[in-house]
């Protein structure tokens, strides 16, 4: 027999040339799925593209995370890190270490010790500036954290490595890799939310991108003002039969759609984010709802004055999604009010009064509710500042940003109550005793939330991909409760 067919001519040796071009393309790209899709999952190599809850690698302390985050790099010798040191040697030539991380030496000025009194508050007597009093008041249900050190000097690499674990773009963040592997308690909401203000922070929508992971994991943004989601009900009422048979429509005309065009993780999270958005016309106009509050709560969150209202709505918010199910909430404040480089103590001021009370007011709200024990509450930024003055634009003096030495605070989900956690050198510039690095922090965060560091791993083009995959890291047992 010379031919295979009428419309198809060839010997047999041709036949089989094709067949085994076949086989050997077949096998190809089933070893090429994994590299180009990430790990694969029991549904035939399909990666998981839904937010179906999953079992941690171990117990969970924590449930769900709130993260205040405080973009622009919070004081920590104006607000947590109280040195006298400092205010002796309070106009002081700068130490020749301090110096070489300058980029603008014809902005540097002198040793320069905090202008605000620091005072000792709650039972675990925890010294704080005078700039928090509110905070002062929930001391005894935090951890502060005051040996924190990064690894570079400019806003853009440092809020990368704090949100991603490294300092290059385009890698998962934390509410991305969290919703990868626990997924999310309520399916009619997303499972990571970012709350942003009025203008986006640096770095923009990076800062809850999804990086390499499918799409579904990226961090879903409620607006700073209402509707905090935009088309959330649908211009004109139908009865709902005809809106179930036309959803019941679309369901069958996506899983037709999905099924010609298999490995495509793009296509899978956005049908599963159409879906979502459906659902959330009941469940997100529920959360959004601040009425159901009463007067006490708006007072305590500080609803009712201009100065916190705005970052005041938001936690409640925050308290609101997570009271609901949702896994991971985001707050970030205003571009980067923090990065005082200049009148710091218009400015400074100006941050603490906008987040101090509604920050305090989110932690005493949670433990009130009984929602405190398993939610992990963040506070801080990517970075710390300077203990020297920075003379800039014929302005007050202000301070540079300072990555060697900064602090954070912790609330709840498993971390220790009045507890104070290392120390930075005499000056405040650089984390000396109990060192955390972020990626320690990363290390420790995870496992609060039941996951081991080491095994949150994501295949990706023949490469085990971690959050913590850039140097190795340690989990701060000292913090855990």
């Amino acid at each position: 027999m010379d031919n295979f067919g009428s419309n198809l001519r060839g010997t047999r040796r041709d036949f089989f040339s094709r067949l085994g071009d076949g086989v050997h393309g077949a096998a190809l790209a089933w070893l090429l799925q994994k590299d180009l899709l990430g790990s694969p999952s029991p549904d035939h190599g399909r990666p998981r593209v839904d937010l179906t809850p999953l079992a941690p690698h171990h117990e969970p302390k924590a449930k769900s995370v709130i993260h205040l985050f405080m973009n622009g790099g919070p004081s920590q010798v104006d607000l947590f890190d109280h040195k006298p040191t400092l205010a002796r040697m309070a106009g002081g030539a700068a130490p020749r270490d301090l110096l070489n991380q300058i980029e603008n030496m014809e902005q540097v000025g002198t040793l320069m010790p905090s202008p605000w009194e620091f005072s000792r508050h709650g039972k675990c007597g925890m010294e704080l500036s005078e700039l928090l009093p509110h905070t002062a008041g929930i001391v005894d249900d935090i951890t502060l954290v005051r040996s924190m050190y990064g690894e570079h000097f400019n806003h853009e690499p440092s809020i990368n490595l704090f949100h991603t674990g490294r300092t290059i773009t385009g890698r998962p963040t934390l509410g991305a890799w969290v919703t990868y592997a626990l997924g999310s308690e309520n399916r009619n909401l997303p499972g990571y939310v970012v709350l942003e203000d009025k203008k986006l922070p640096v770095n923009g929508i990076q800062n809850w991108q999804s990086g390499w992971l499918p799409p579904m994991y990226q961090g879903t943004r409620f607006r700073e003002k209402d509707p905090a989601v935009l088309n959330l009900n649908p211009r004109e009422r139908l009865p709902n039969p005809l809106i179930e048979a036309e959803r019941s429509l679309l369901r069958s005309l996506d899983r037709s759609h999905r099924m010609e065009r298999p490995w495509q993780p793009d296509l899978d999270a956005r049908i599963s984010s159409y879906e979502l958005a459906a659902r959330m016309q009941l469940a997100a106009s529920d959360a959004l709802d601040l009425s159901q509050e009463s007067e006490a709560t708006k007072e305590m969150y500080g609803l009712n004055h201009e100065a916190t209202a705005s970052y005041g709505r938001r936690c409640l918010l925050a308290r609101r999604l997570v009271e609901r199910g949702v896994r991971f909430v985001q707050l970030f404040i205003e571009y980067q009010i923090w990065d005082n480089h200049s009148d710091l103590k218009k400015n400074l001021e100006n941050c603490c009064r906008k987040t101090d009370q509604p920050s305090a007011a989110l932690v005493r709200d949670l433990k009130q509710r009984g929602l405190l024990d398993d939610t992990l509450v963040i506070w801080g930024g990517e970075f710390g500042r300077m203990p020297i003055s920075q003379l800039r634009d014929g302005g007050s003096a202000g301070r540079d940003h300072g990555p060697d030495g900064f602090s954070l605070w912790m609330a709840g989900g498993g971390v220790k109550s009045g507890y104070v956690h290392g120390a930075t050198d005499d000056i405040g510039h650089k984390a000396a005793v109990d060192r955390v690095s972020v990626h320690d922090f990363h290390a420790t965060f995870l496992h609060l939330l039941g996951l081991d560091h080491r095994d949150l791993v994501y295949r990706r083009h023949g490469l085990e991909e971690r959050l913590t995959d850039q140097y190795p890291a340690r989990l701060v047992h000292e913090i855990l409760a």
